[in-house]
């Protein structure tokens, strides 16, 4: 099929896409016996309104730099790709292709370091109860939350992708990219009627050498204590070209500091909202999202270890998205985002004031030449996504100006990204 049966814009999923995923990636025929791998390359330029000192990254200038922000290779699809039946048989075939799997591993540029990236097996079904159909599945992963369904939640939300060479606020939630790839968990969901998601697992860090041979280095992490909770719950309803949800989702975690289990454990519990809006008519696709995380953290380990100033500390973010396609090749999207919270110098040491506020805009503009009639006859499923993203600070790490007591103002940190999103 071609990308636009799954994708507006990849990777936002259009309702068939999402039932592709909530079906374990395992759907198709036995067209090809090659097996399901693809490769992902994001060549890219950026640059910032002021250079930064010391240079963007290690080997990288202070700014206007050209860099391989990521390669990936994908194993995705039927977990034994068009092969079961050759090599187990037909009855057994049957049951083996229910298995699905997604795992990327990742060549980053910026950092020059080869890991795993997003990697999950699952085991999906369909079922009947009362007469109501639904479908259900059962997966392991390494990222809280890249089971998802929609884009809504943090691991597949806008920004999609951005400049590692541009500079970052420090403060984020731990659902937002605070354990992936450190942990492994186990759950389950079951979306009744095509309308009522719900969602369950529970992970745990895992050992430091299994990072080490997976390419992550865990020095300094935060270590989950016995079993991680994550639940999902969502509403959602589809009407014509129409569909939206709405949903909750959240993280608890017991964690030992930097993996310092000398002064006890920190506990941190994130609740978040979500929804998610979209619609196709004519040559029009249109996709609002939102989400709201509220994290509480109580700091029993890190204030004794010199981490935290405050016993308890609270952290929110905002992230709210237009994005907009026509003809299935031009478009572009607009985002606001937010972190504030609490003000803890020492958590927040990049702050001068202790804060963690930063907010703004990004701006994004897209050409997808191949999306609609698939690539270049040599290799007709590939596609290509040229952006030009700015990222617009209001506020960055507590301060308009003066952030970091050199006279850096937070515009400085403004950032052009031109990237070339290239899929086969």
């Amino acid at each position: 099929m071609s990308c636009v049966v799954c994708h507006t814009e990849y990777p936002i999923l259009t309702d068939f896409g999402r039932q592709f995923k909530l079906g374990g990636y395992t759907l198709g025929g036995a067209e090809t016996d090659l097996p399901p791998i693809a490769f992902m390359l994001t060549p890219s330029f950026s640059m910032t309104n002021k250079g930064q000192p010391g240079g963007a990254a290690p080997h990288f200038a202070d700014n206007s730099n050209f860099a391989l922000n990521q390669a990936s290779v994908f194993y995705s699809g039927k977990l034994f790709g068009p092969y079961a039946e050759g090599l187990f048989g037909k009855p057994a075939a049957t049951f083996l292709n229910k298995f699905g799997t997604f795992i990327q591993a990742t060549y980053d540029g910026v950092a020059q370091t080869f890991q795993w990236d997003n990697a999950e097996i699952r085991y999906a079904d369909l079922g009947t109860a009362f007469g109501k159909p639904f479908s259900y599945g059962i997966y392991m992963n390494n990222n809280p939350g890249m089971q998802d369904p929609w884009n809504s939640s943090p691991v597949w939300s806008f920004p999609f992708s951005s400049s590692s060479l541009g500079p970052t606020p420090g403060a984020s939630t731990l659902i937002d990219g605070g354990l992936s790839q450190q942990v492994g968990g186990l759950g389950g969901y079951v979306m009744l009627s095509n309308s009522i998601y719900l969602d369950i697992a529970g992970y745990h860090t895992l050992s430091t050498g299994f990072q080490r041979a997976m390419g992550v280095d865990p020095s300094g992490e935060a270590q989950v204590s016995g079993i991680s909770p994550y639940w999902r719950l969502a509403y959602a309803k589809s009407m014509g070209h129409q569909s939206f949800e709405a949903g909750v989702f959240g993280l608890a975690a017991n964690t030992y500091p930097g993996r310092d289990n000398s002064a006890g454990k920190d506990h941190i519990i994130d609740w978040g909202v979500d929804a998610q809006y979209q619609t196709s008519f004519g040559k029009h696709d249109i996709t609002g999202l939102f989400s709201w995380i509220y994290e509480r953290d109580t700091w029993s380990a890190s204030q004794r270890l010199g981490g935290a100033s405050n016993a308890t500390d609270h952290l929110y973010s905002t992230k709210a998205t237009i994005d907009y396609l026509y003809d299935k090749t031009y478009g572009g999207a607009v985002g606001y985002f937010q972190v504030n919270g609490s003000h803890d110098t020492l958590l927040h040491s990049e702050s001068l004031s202790g804060s963690p506020l930063s907010d703004g805009f990004v701006i994004q503009l897209n050409y997808i030449p191949f999306n609609k009639s698939g690539g270049p006859s040599f290799w007709p499923k590939s596609n290509v996504k040229f952006s030009a993203q700015y990222i617009i600070y209001n506020r960055f790490d507590g301060a308009r100006t003066n952030y970091d007591g050199t006279g850096r103002n937070a515009k400085d940190n403004n950032t052009l990204y031109l990237e070339a999103w290239i899929a086969f």
